[in-house]
């Protein structure tokens, strides 16, 4: 399971999600997919499933951030990211 606070935690920046994301992660509700965003799988609490969402819009801003930073596109660094969260 994930205990505490779960970081992702990429060039720099940290986005956190921690309480009912955090149980919910440890219960296989939420987990990282290979696209560099948070999923939801089974039933999850509406505070929950509005958490993840707030948190994907987070890390969509960073992505986009880095992206134009690198000149590449949004979607190879959220993948980039992703292989990296999930090692």
């Amino acid at each position: 399971g994930v205990a505490g606070l779960v970081l992702l935690a990429w060039g720099g920046v940290a986005l956190a999600q921690g309480g009912a994301v955090t149980a919910a992660i440890a219960a296989g509700d939420v987990g990282e997919r290979a696209d560099g965003y948070l999923g939801v799988r089974g039933a999850v609490s509406a505070d929950v499933r509005a958490q993840v969402e707030q948190i994907n819009i987070k890390r969509r801003a960073l992505y986009t951030s880095r992206a134009q930073e690198r000149g590449v596109a949004v979607e190879a660094v959220a993948v980039a990211t992703a292989c990296q969260a999930m090692q």
